[in-house]
C-alpha cells in the first residue's frame, strides 16, 4: 500500500535500534511541533513583562513559524547532502541555544530574535528527522505504525502545548515556557549518536540564493496578510508587498529551472500523489491550527475559563489524537489505503468546524466543545498520517530529505497563511457586528463563529482534492 513512499530497499535488514531511535525522532517532532503552541496563553504575562503592544504580540509566534517555513526546505537539502544524523544534531544545538534567549529575553526584539532562531533550529529538525524515521523502516506494516507515532507526536504536540503553556506561565512564570527545551534538548543530543545512524555524505552544492528568494517570499506574504488587519486591505502597503512575494516567488521558481542543483528540483512534482498531497496537507494545516487557535479563545474569552482549565479542556483532544494514530490509522490504512483515509479524515473535520461555527455566547464545555472537538481529532488523526504519506510519494532515495522537507513546508505554509488569513476574517466580522449594535462579547464570539465557518470551508475543499486528485498507491 504504501511501497511507493519507502526509501531503502523494502528486504534491507532491520535496524535492531529502530525504535528506539523513533522514540528520540518522536520526541524532537513533539518538541518542534509544540514550539508553535505553546507560547499563546503566556501572550499576556509576556505583553506585561515586556512591553509588546497588541499588534505586536502576534510576531512571537509569526517569528517563529515563518523562519521554521522559510528555511524547511534548506533544511531538507542539507540533510541529503551531509546526512540527517548531522543535521539534525546540528538543528538541536541552535534550537537549545535560541531557547535560552528567548528564555532570557530583555527586550522585545531579543525575544523576537530567539524565536526566529529556534525555527531554523526546527527547519533542520523537522525533514531530517522524518527522513530518519523512512529510512529506519523498511517493512511497509512497521512504517505505518512508526508514522502512526510519528503523526502522533507532531499532532499532540500542536495541543499539549496550549495546556503545557497554561500550566508553566500560571505555576512558573512564561520564562520556562522556552526553558522547558533545553533539557529536552539535552537529552535528544545525547542519545542521538548512539541510537541514530550516521548517514552518508553527497557531492552537491547548497542553493543558498534559492533558500533566501524562498524565504522571503514568505515572510513578505505573511506579513502583508497580518498588517493588512491596521493597514487596510485596500492600500498600497497590502498590495505592493503582496504583489512583491509573489515576484519573488516566481524569481525561486525561475532560479530553480535554471540552477544545475538547485534547492527544489521542480522535476520532484512529476509524481503526482506528491504534488497533490503537498496542496492537501497546507489545506489541512489551514483548517486545523485556526481550529485549536479559535478554540482556545472561545474557552477564555466567550466561556471564561482561566488559562489552566483552558489548557485541560484540549486534553481529550490529545489524548485522541495520540490513541487513534497509533492504535487505529495504520490498521486502517493497510485496509483501505491512503485516498479514503485521507478524504474521510478531512470530512470529519470539515463537520467538527461546522459545529464550533455554532457554538453560541452561553455554550457550556460538555455540549458544544466536547463533542465537536473528538470529532475534529478523529479526523486530524485518519487525515495526517495518509496525507503526509502521499507527500513523500515518489521520491527517490537522494531526495528524501526535500520531499520530507517539502511536506514540512507545505504544512507550515498552510499554517502560517491559514492562520493570518482566517484571523483577518474573524476581525472584519467582530468590528461590523460591533457596529451593528451587538455587545462586545456577542460581536467576539460571531468573529469566532466566521472563523470556524472559514475553516470549515477550507477543509472541505482539502477533502475535495484529496478524492479528486490522489491516486490509489499499488498495494505493497
Amino acid at each position: 500500500m504504501i511501497s511507493e513512499t519507502v526509501v531503502v530497499p523494502i528486504h534491507a535488514a532491520p535496524y535492531r535500534k529502530r525504535w528506539a531511535a523513533l522514540f528520540v525522532l518522536c520526541m524532537a517532532e513533539f518538541m518542534v511541533i509544540m514550539d508553535t503552541s505553546i507560547i499563546g496563553v503566556a501572550l499576556p504575562a509576556i505583553k506585561s513583562d515586556l512591553g509588546y503592544s497588541q499588534s505586536g504580540l502576534q510576531w512571537i509566534f509569526n517569528a517563529y513559524v515563518i523562519f521554521f517555513g522559510g528555511f524547511l526546505l534548506l533544511g531538507g537539502r542539507l540533510s541529503d547532502l551531509f546526512g540527517a544524523r548531522k543535521i539534525f544534531m546540528w538543528g538541536f544545538v541552535i534550537l537549545s541555544a535560541a531557547s535560552l534567549l528567548a528564555g532570557v529575553a530583555w527586550s522585545e526584539a531579543s525575544l523576537n530574535i530567539g524565536r526566529a532562531l529556534q525555527g531554523l533550529g526546527s527547519a533542520l529538525i523537522a525533514p531530517s528527522a522524518l527522513t530518519l524515521v523512512l529510512t529506519k523502516f523498511t517493512d511497509p506494516k512497521e512504517l505505518n505504525k512508526a508514522l502512526g507515532f510519528w503523526g502522533a507526536s507532531a499532532a499532540a504536540g500542536g495541543s499539549a502545548g496550549v495546556f503545557l503553556g497554561g500550566a508553566i506561565t500560571q505555576w512558573l512564570s512564561w520564562h520556562w515556557v522556552f526553558l522547558i527545551n533545553i533539557p529536552i534538548g539535552l537529552v535528544v543530543l545525547a542519545l542521538s549518536p548512539s541510537l541514530l545512524l550516521k548517514g552518508k555524505h553527497r557531492k552537491g552544492s547548497i542553493d543558498l540564493g534559492g533558500a533566501m528568494l524562498a524565504t522571503a517570499a514568505f515572510v513578505l506574504m505573511v506579513y502583508a496578510i497580518v498588517a493588512a488587519e491596521s493597514a487596510g486591505w485596500q492600500s498600497l502597503q497590502t498590495w505592493g508587498l503582496l504583489l512583491l512575494s509573489v515576484v519573488l516567488l516566481i524569481a525561486f521558481v525561475a532560479l530553480q529551472k535554471n540552477r544545475r542543483e538547485p534547492l527544489m528540483p521542480l522535476s520532484i512534482f512529476k509524481a503526482f500523489n506528491l504534488s497533490a498531497g503537498n496542496l492537501v496537507m497546507a489545506l489541512m494545516a489551514a483548517a486545523w491550527i485556526p481550529l485549536w487557535f479559535f478554540l482556545n479563545l472561545y474557552l477564555q474569552q466567550i466561556l471564561h475559563f482561566p488559562a489552566f482549565n483552558s489548557g485541560l479542556a484540549l486534553l481529550p483532544m490529545t489524548i485522541t489524537i495520540m490513541l487513534f494514530m497509533v492504535i487505529i490509522t495504520g490498521k486502517l490504512m493497510g485496509r483501505f489505503g491512503i485516498k479514503p483515509n485521507l478524504v474521510a479524515g478531512l470530512l470529519a473535520l470539515t463537520v467538527s468546524l461546522l459545529l464550533f461555527s455554532i457554538a453560541p455566547v452561553n455554550g457550556s464545555f460538555m455540549t458544544h466543545v466536547l463533542p465537536a472537538s473528538l470529532l475534529g481529532a478523529i479526523g486530524m488523526s485518519l487525515a495526517y498520517i495518509p496525507g503526509t504519506v502521499a507527500s513523500i510519494s515518489g521520491a527517490r532515495p537522494e531526495e528524501s530529505g526535500l520531499a520530507s522537507g517539502l511536506v514540512n513546508t507545505s504544512y507550515q505554509i498552510g499554517s502560517a497563511l491559514g492562520l493570518a488569513v482566517i484571523v483577518a476574517i474573524s476581525s472584519a466580522k467582530t468590528g461590523i457586528l460591533k457596529t451593528g449594535g451587538l455587545t462586545d462579547v456577542e460581536a467576539l464570539n460571531g468573529g469566532f463563529q466566521t472563523a470556524f465557518m472559514a475553516a470549515a470551508i477550507v477543509s472541505f475543499v482539502g477533502a475535495v482534492i484529496a478524492a479528486v486528485a490522489i491516486k490509489k498507491a499499488p498495494q505493497g
